[in-house]
Order: C-alpha cells, then structure tokens, then sequence
C-alpha cells in the first residue's frame, strides 16, 4: 500500500499532525478517557489510554463502548492525517472484539488502508499490556464540509516553528 502524493511538505506535515493532536485532546468527551493520540507519520495513528473499572461492564471487564470509541479514533485520525483542509466523518465501522479488556494500559494503533479523495478506509487493533490484540475494526470516512482550521482545538504551528 502507498501513501496518497498530496501529502504537505515535511514541516507543514508535523504542524498538521500536532493540530491533529491538540483536536483529540480538546474533544470534550476525551475529558472521559485518560488518553493521548500521537500521529507519527502520514496514514499512522496511535492512542494510548488505560482502561479501569470505571469502562467495566457488569461482569468486570472493559464495556464495547471503550473498544469502538478507541478503534474509531485511532482509524478516523489516521486518515485524517492525509487530508489537511476538512475533517472528516466516519460513515461505517466493523469491529470484531477477541479478548477481554481489564485495567491497564492499552494502545489503539491505526493505519490507513486505501482512499486518496472523498472517501478513506482505515483500519485499527487494540493491543493490551501483554501485548496482545484484543480488538480490531476498520471504517470507512467521508470528507466533510467542515473546515480543520475552523475547530475549536485545531491550532496548526507555522511551518517555520
């Protein structure tokens, strides 16, 4: 798989990815979760959080709830990271959840997979503390008409910082 050639220049980028960043940790429903998204490169997203008995459904492990809203993220930013001027809006999103979540720290990672215009497809996994996939999903977003640079949060550095 190849990245899409409209990536910003190298400087440009990084200021992008930061905003990105600075998007996640001022969504109000962040304020929910212990997280931090880092965006190390295009199409690539990782979110590290601790589950705790606050996401435990009632038979003591971590809710679907905290397995979506996780894969989502990680799969929504990744493909966000390509596109510069809108945010997008995830349309779809398959999950297949294989082991149980209990307290710890948990790491969603995500990648794009393909789309380069109006529609992305990314994917995402969950790995516990051992080390281990515990979840994955892959959605599929849509451009919007939403500007990035409009977002309360999205505060892109100048390329020359």
């Amino acid at each position: 798989m190849t990245q899409p050639d409209a990536t910003p220049e190298a400087s440009g980028e990084a200021a992008h990815f930061r905003a990105l960043e600075s998007l996640y940790a001022a969504a109000p429903i962040n304020q929910l979760f212990h997280s931090r998204l880092e965006i190390p490169a295009p199409g690539v997203a990782r979110i590290h959080f601790e589950i705790d008995d606050r996401h435990y459904h009632a038979a003591g492990a971590a809710h679907g709830t905290s397995y979506f809203k996780m894969l989502d993220d990680a799969a929504f930013y990744a493909a966000n990271s390509l596109v510069t001027d809108r945010f997008l809006l995830t349309t779809a999103f398959n999950l297949l959840l294989t082991k149980p979540l209990k307290a710890g720290p948990v790491i969603a990672e995500g990648r794009w997979v393909s789309g380069q215009r109006r529609v992305f497809v990314a994917e995402a996994r969950l790995i516990d503390v051992t080390g281990e996939e515990a979840a994955r999903g892959t959605g599929t977003f849509m451009r919007s008409r939403i500007p990035l640079a409009g977002l309360p949060g999205y505060r892109s550095a100048s390329p020359e910082a």
